[in-house]
């Protein structure tokens, strides 16, 4: 493995284990076993490792999508499938899923950050039409109604990372909300 994707793989490690605080680029260098400065010579600055952090935690969730997308299940069921992947996800890789959705330095990043992000919302965006040939969604234009889930997924996965998600608001799980929000949006089919 070479240095730079040793260091990648440090810097996600020390992201899951104590949030965004952890990751510097002298605890990078330590705990991937090269010298404090190793980092230096990689990535210009701590922004540049954690962008590189959040374009391979990109390129390996468009690769599940991918793999959902390729599978034999109905389309609801691969966007559900879809959905369940995005909540263990964040639940499994907390602050590495705030890093990839919640940080606005990784929102107005350009490059490769960029393309890897776009691919996996172009993987949800086409479940999310499949499901609208099946007639499983409506019509609106497929990046609209992909967007609107997705954000809604992110809230709702937002609410229960803080705390918030509770019955007697009629929130009781990630997943339930999730499915009456797709039954809410499923055309009659008289």
């Amino acid at each position: 493995m070479t240095t730079d994707k040793r260091l990648i793989e440090a810097a996600a490690e020390l992201l899951d284990a104590g949030g965004e605080e952890a990751v510097t680029l002298r605890a990078v260098g330590h705990a991937a076993g090269v010298s404090h400065n190793a980092p230096y010579k990689h990535f210009a600055n701590r922004s540049a490792l954690l962008a590189a952090v959040a374009t391979v935690s990109f390129a390996d969730l468009a690769e599940a999508m991918a793999a959902i997308r390729r599978s034999a299940q109905t389309p609801i069921d691969k966007l559900f499938a879809t959905l369940d992947l995005l909540t263990g996800y964040s639940r499994e890789h907390p602050a590495r899923y705030r890093l990839l959705f919640n940080n606005p330095e990784t929102a107005a990043a350009g490059g490769d950050l960029k393309v890897k992000a776009l691919e996996t919302f172009e993987h949800f965006r086409s479940i999310v039409q499949e499901c609208q040939e099946a007639n499983d969604l409506p019509g609106a234009p497929s990046g609209t109604l992909a967007s609107l889930i997705f954000a809604t997924t992110h809230g709702l996965l937002a609410i229960e990372g803080n705390g918030q998600l509770h019955p007697e608001k009629g929130l009781s799980s990630v997943k339930g909300s999730l499915e009456i929000l797709l039954a809410l949006l499923a055309p009659s089919k008289a």
